[in-house]
């Protein structure tokens, strides 16, 4: 059974951090690029972060860059991918989505940070960040 599950959303007061965590199971995921998308209420979801199959690539929404961190551990029947976010702003407020992507289907810049290109997602996780 896949299984994307998300974990770590909560409220927290400007400039403090989150951690989020991604679980990803029932595939093989450790052959998937990885990455985090965003959706508020009233807005088309966005991407956050993403990273490569091995972890040496990641990318960043300008929006986040020098505040959000991606990373990933690869296992044998589990991937992990957490998000660190760190000063985070009432603008951060959204639900946070995990999603993963094969790794053909994500191997530019444009193609990890477009949703369309993701085939698996976990059901999101509430961000919510106070002024």
């Amino acid at each position: 059974q896949v299984q994307l599950e998300e974990s770590g959303g909560g409220l927290v007061q400007a400039g403090g951090s989150l951690r989020l965590s991604c679980a990803a199971s029932g595939r093989a995921f450790g052959t998937y690029a990885m990455g985090w998308f965003r959706q508020a209420p009233g807005k088309e979801r966005e991407f956050v972060a993403a990273i490569s199959v091995s972890g040496s690539s990641t990318y960043y929404a300008d929006s986040v860059k020098g505040r959000y961190t991606i990373s990933r551990v690869n296992a044998k029947n589990l991937v992990s991918v957490p998000l660190q976010m760190n000063s985070l702003e009432p603008e951060d407020t959204a639900v946070y989505y995990c999603a993963a992507a094969r790794a053909l289907d994500a191997i530019t810049i444009a193609t990890m940070r477009d949703p369309a290109k993701y085939s698996y997602w976990g059901q999101g996780t509430q961000v919510t960040v106070s002024s």
